[in-house]
């Protein structure tokens, strides 16, 4: 009897228990209007222990990053300059580095830096064309002896260019893309840059290693030192405008050509050509073809500048496509004569042994 008392009274507690309602705790706050906001930003902060171990740290990748970006740049003008001034380095790689990156291979005078990039281009098609036409191995004792007499010529270039600009810069003179334009366009029209445009291109390539853009560099090197000449040689100027204002006035050209020319192989035959001159002829410059071929019978031309000498042609007779004709030479004095003094004045110091 008291164990079935016992068993209904813990029934009716069980059942008491059941529809009492729960008591809220602190994890079950009850929501309502004026307590939502307090809420949010209680649940907000309770997130914000998570999400702060993400966010602290962007200053920390922002300084690893410049930090990495430095040592990065650290160790590759480490190896440049190694593989330039230590090596010697004549690589692809290395030659494009140059290009974007000025470093100097020598110094002239006091301020004026030679390009290393300007060394490497002389001397990367005369490797070039020894490696590929001629076969040559610059790994043998032969080869290397031939190397180092090429890297000294390239150096001797590179520096004489640096005092052609010197000069240029003094004396106000300038190249620009339509003077190299007209130089090829003249050449061209006597086609002597090849069949096409892709046969000149193949050529440069074969031969040298370079592209047009690096032909028209190397032109406009040419040219610039040639005008700088054209501008400080005034006493041969003087003497071809003397000789033309003779033959302007009746002076014989075969006499003349005699006495003043400096072509010593023609001026005995008062300056006439050995052989009869045709428009394809390359042994002649291309602006005496020009000239010639614009010339009537018996008449003689302005002075022209072939870029190394001044000179007068005349026609003397015209037998089918071919021409009898006779020149006057005034040979024009060598850069080396201005870059001469120049250099002497102010010596080159160069930066690697070669």
């Amino acid at each position: 009897m008291k164990k079935l008392k016992h068993l209904i009274g813990r029934g009716r507690q069980l059942a008491a228990e059941r529809t009492r309602k729960p008591e809220l705790t602190d994890d079950h706050v009850h929501i309502t209007n004026e307590t939502v906001a307090a809420r949010r930003e209680e649940v907000l902060g309770s997130a914000r222990k998570y999400i702060y171990p993400l966010g602290a740290p962007k200053h920390r990748v922002v300084k690893w990053s410049i930090g990495i970006l430095a040592a990065a740049v650290i160790i590759f003008f480490s190896v440049c300059l190694l593989e330039l001034y230590r090596f010697q380095s004549t690589s692809s790689f290395i030659y494009g580095v140059t290009q974007v990156v000025p470093f100097p291979v020598a110094i002239v005078g006091n301020h004026q830096f030679v390009s290393y990039n300007d060394y490497l281009f002389e001397l990367r098609r005369y490797m070039h064309y020894y490696q590929t036409q001629q076969h040559a191995d610059f790994n043998t004792k032969e080869g290397k002896q031939q190397l180092a007499v090429f890297k000294q010529k390239s150096m001797d270039l590179a520096t004489q260019n640096a005092y052609v600009q010197q000069l240029a810069d003094d004396n106000h003179v300038t190249v620009s893309e339509s003077d190299i334009d007209n130089a090829i366009s003249l050449v061209r029209t006597q086609n002597r840059l090849g069949a096409s445009e892709e046969v000149f291109e193949s050529v440069l390539s074969e031969f040298w290693g370079w592209s047009v853009s690096d032909f028209r560099r190397e032109l406009r090197q040419e040219l610039l030192a040639q005008k700088v000449v054209d501008k400080l040689d005034t006493e041969t100027h003087a003497r071809a405008s003397d000789a033309l204002t003779k033959l302007e006035q009746g002076a014989d050209f075969a006499g003349l050509a005699k006495s003043v020319s400096d072509d010593t192989s023609t001026k005995g035959n008062g300056g006439a050509y050995p052989a009869l001159i045709d428009r394809a002829n390359i042994q002649l410059p291309p602006q005496i073809i020009d000239a010639l071929f614009k010339l009537d019978p018996g008449h003689f031309s302005y002075v022209i500048n072939t870029g190394y000498t001044l000179e007068i042609v005349k026609v003397n007779k015209v037998q089918g496509a071919q021409l009898d004709a006779s020149h006057i030479v005034f040979n024009l004095q060598p850069i080396s004569v201005y870059t001469g003094p120049l250099a002497k004045k102010e010596p080159s110091r160069q930066l690697i042994h070669v």
